[in-house]
């Protein structure tokens, strides 16, 4: 019992450090691929992987409504989200700042959450959640960041911010049923698809084979596309969508100081500052969760399988 309570209490760092990283990753790799075929290349180790996973695991297979569910938000999370962060680092935006668009994603999320899923956001959580922004715009404060990325690589941001916002909801909505084994791997089929059109349609699909680049898409394969997502559908199941989003609020603040400390971007006492206050957003949108009836029913329609 104390360590099922301790990992549901840990659940959140560990998604919040592992998430992080996936920016770093891209960081990584990007001078020695382009964005689309690193993605497609990520896309076939992950099923192949995850494939042998759910046979060994005998991962009951989603039916044809469930299937079609997965890959719409695979579409959202995968290509949406993962295409826009990708191409935006790949034309210039910093790893640090390339999480700052899809950090504003809590605001976007209380929003929806609020009309259209039943959740009701209370004022605590609203201040939370204004904390939250406050810190995100502290973090990144340096105009010589925002100004290092082209138009169309923020553009790419902007993408993605809606890609995770809307995929985590359809998931929360759609695929709480489905085994996360056989759904993960409908979702990232999809995905292999998307990005393998997307790199023959757009780009040279040369690679540079390096240690660095080996290293990355190990760690994005095994520790993101496997582990932190895997995680982050956990979470969904078992949060309300406001109070999971807001752990966004930190992957700006954690990103930072990873792209700091490993690729010198630069990060002062008023990003620190920013952090701080990101915390404390946190803090207070989780404190301050709390469910209508209507949306307790609607989430335990969607966690059957908890």
């Amino acid at each position: 019992m104390r360590l099922t309570r301790f990992a549901i209490a840990a659940a959140p760092v560990v998604f919040v450090l592992l998430w992080s990283t996936g920016f770093i990753g891209a960081r990584y790799g990007l001078p020695y691929i382009e964005p689309m075929t690193f993605l497609g290349v990520r896309m076939v180790f992950v099923v192949v992987i995850l494939g042998v996973i759910a046979v060994i695991g005998r991962a009951a297979m989603p039916s044809r409504p469930e299937i079609g569910h997965s890959l719409v938000a695979g579409f959202m999370v995968h290509g949406l989200y993962l295409g826009g962060v990708f191409f935006a680092i790949s034309q210039g935006v910093p790893a640090g700042v390339s999480a700052l668009i899809p950090g504003l994603q809590p605001i976007l999320t209380s929003t929806i959450a609020n009309r259209f899923l039943g959740e009701t956001v209370t004022r605590l959580q609203w201040l939370g959640l204004a904390l939250g922004l406050a810190g995100v715009a502290l973090v990144l404060h340096d105009r010589s960041l925002v100004t290092a990325g082209s138009t169309v690589g923020w553009i790419g941001s902007v993408v993605s911010l809606f890609g995770i916002t809307l995929g985590a909801l359809y998931q929360k909505r759609y695929c709480g049923r489905i085994d996360w084994r056989a759904g993960n791997l409908v979702q990232y089929a999809g995905a292999a698809v998307l990005f393998g059109c997307a790199a023959f349609a757009f780009e040279a699909r040369v690679i540079h084979w390096s240690g660095e680049l080996i290293f990355a898409i190990a760690w994005l394969v095994l520790v993101l596309s496997i582990a932190a997502v895997g995680l982050m559908y956990w979470l969904i199941r078992r949060s309300a969508a406001t109070g999971f989003a807001s752990l966004f609020y930190l992957v700006p603040a954690v990103t930072a100081l990873m792209a700091y400390g490993l690729f010198g971007e630069k990060l002062d006492a008023l990003s620190i500052a920013g952090m701080v206050v990101c915390a404390a957003g946190v803090l207070l949108v989780n404190r301050g969760a709390r469910v209508t009836p209507a949306a307790s029913n609607a989430a335990a329609s969607v966690t059957a399988d908890k």
